[in-house]
């Protein structure tokens, strides 16, 4: 019997009756409890063995940052050819349900307004010229739908209506009264800006170095390396964290031209580039297997990426869109960029 056994025997004797059953159990389980840790932290402290640090490199990785940097969409989209007939359907049956009421519900009679609405209904034939001739009564005021390749369904030519009607005042072919115009009358109308055309002269030439181009779309930002890939602006990290290596990118790649914006300090994805074994062999350090970059968010607000002093060996630029750039850089790298970039 070891010296534990002994003491909790001894403690339990002197006790005697005035412990109870269950209290003399639990003393004597956690007495052996705490010689047994005694005992194993006595036989631990002689079985412990420092391991043997190995002087062996070990295979890494380098590590770099790279920027996304955008141009967000300028205008709204195109409708697709099914929105554009809806938005046209319910215009045309917003006409219909408004003639059952007399004008006079919506505009005084004989009123600067009452007058021009007889000037242009009877030059025009329809209350609202953009949706085309509209009779709503008749034999045939029901069939008031567009039929398929209408001209009255085309955005562009409902927006080259109704600024043909702005720059008109019903006086064009007949006189307040309703006969003919009296000669050497003179009609003014002030000037009517036009809204410029969704196409710009960067998208008819095919300018990719121009921000100004494909403004329902995000443009990105790619860069010539010295190897000849195309790649967005990226670098290995120089002791500092991701945020700052991305402003320092842009800066070191495009010049302090550009007015930008770092989002967040969380990158949206990583690229993985492993070395081929055979540049392994030859390579000075065979230990780094490759180098993984991870991309950091921007917003370019103004400027435009100059490549004359960059520090980092560019040589072309280009702004592109999501399917522009799946066509100029490399499969695998598309494929580890591809879900960063937005379809708009």
């Amino acid at each position: 019997m070891n010296a534990g056994h002994q003491t909790t025997r001894r403690l339990v004797s002197s006790v005697g009756q005035s412990v109870c059953r269950a209290c003399r159990h639990s003393l004597s389980r956690n007495s052996y409890a705490t010689a047994a840790a005694a005992v194993q932290t006595d036989d631990s402290a002689f079985q412990h063995v420092p391991p043997v640090a190995s002087t062996e490199p070990q295979a890494s990785y380098a590590v770099k940052g790279g920027v996304l940097l955008s141009r967000p969409p300028q205008i709204t989209r195109d409708l697709h050819p099914f929105e554009a007939a809806y938005f046209l359907y319910q215009r045309r049956l917003n006409e219909r349900l408004a003639l059952p009421f007399t004008r006079y519900f919506y505009i005084k009679k004989r009123s600067p307004a009452d007058l021009e609405w007889k000037r242009k209904l009877r030059q025009r034939l329809t209350p609202a010229r953009d949706i085309g001739r509209y009779k709503g009564y008749g034999d045939e005021a029901w069939n008031d739908e567009v039929l398929v390749g209408a001209n009255e369904s085309d955005f562009q030519w409902q927006v080259q209506r109704l600024v043909k009607d702005a720059e008109q005042n019903g006086l064009e072919d007949k006189s307040e009264e309703g006969g003919p115009v009296r000669a050497g009358k003179k009609v003014e109308r002030e000037p009517v800006e036009r809204p410029l055309s969704r196409v710009t002269e960067a998208d008819t030439k095919g300018d990719l170095k121009s921000l100004n181009r494909l403004l329902q779309r995000t443009l990105y930002l790619l860069v010539k390396d010295k190897e000849g890939h195309w790649v967005f602006p990226q670098d290995r990290l120089d002791q500092e964290n991701l945020h700052t290596a991305a402003e320092r990118i842009l800066k070191q790649s495009g010049g302090i031209n550009m007015n930008t914006w770092v989002v967040g300090n969380v990158p949206v994805g990583q690229h993985q580039h492993d070395f081929a074994p055979e540049s392994l062999k030859a390579s000075p350090n065979p230990h780094q297997l490759g180098y993984k970059t991870f991309f950091m968010k921007a917003r370019i607000m103004a400027g435009q990426p100059i490549l004359t002093e960059n520090k980092l060996g560019l040589t072309d630029f280009k702004w592109l869109a999501k399917e522009e750039v799946q066509k100029a850089v490399r499969k695998d790298y598309w494929q580890s960029v591809k879900n960063m970039l937005t379809e708009r």
